[in-house]
């Protein structure tokens, strides 16, 4: 159960794809301009990550490494993440036309967003079973939905502030993300000194 929490805690606070890693960084910026965009990339993400990380880590122990064919490990898991991304699509489009809109060209991304992939590899990396892996890809999709949420907050302040007219748009943005990634390291030494 420790291990569990820590793995948890790790990928929200400590290791969060966006904030500390660095991943995801195109939706991030593209869809954190209200909540409910930021919120239905949130839920997908966090779909996709368990959907794949269930599908792809007995692909890699037991097809990949047992034939030394682990060198293969992200085609397959982009294969794997495609075909699930086309499946959450055709519900979106299904059942939430309005979300399926408002995502527009970030749901079709979602196959190649960096932070999807990238818990597949560190799950891999860290050796761990699959209820570590499960636990670690719930870990970063909610680490994910912090740093969306988080940064939609900041984004509606902005709207409202006063900013010169040389900080407007992009550069704006970028330094409230960087402050906000600052923000974040912070709890490395929380969470050491928690369970170290």
């Amino acid at each position: 159960m420790k291990s569990f929490l820590i793995i948890m805690l790790s990928m929200v606070l400590i290791d969060n794809l966006v904030l500390s890693r660095f991943l995801g960084i195109c939706s991030f910026l593209g869809l954190t301009k209200n909540l409910k965009n930021a919120m239905g990339m949130s839920i997908a993400v966090i779909f996709v990550m368990l959907v794949a990380t269930a599908v792809t880590y007995p692909i890699y122990w037991s097809i990949l490494e047992p034939v030394n064919l682990g060198y293969l490990q992200t085609v397959v898991f982009i294969l794997v993440i495609a075909a699930v991304v086309q499946v959450l699509e055709a519900i979106i489009r299904k059942t939430f036309p309005p979300l399926y809109e408002a995502m527009g060209i970030y749901l079709p991304l979602i196959t190649t967003n960096c932070a999807i992939l990238g818990v597949m590899l560190i799950n891999i990396q860290e050796s761990y079973g699959f209820g570590d892996a499960m636990i670690s890809s719930l870990g970063a999709g909610v680490g994910y939905t912090l740093a969306m949420f988080l940064f939609t907050g900041v984004r509606e302040k902005m709207e409202k502030a006063d900013i010169p007219p040389f900080l407007e748009g992009l550069p704006s943005t970028l330094m409230a993300a960087s402050i906000v990634s600052v923000s974040f390291m912070g709890f490395k030494g929380v969470i050491e000194n928690l369970f170290g």
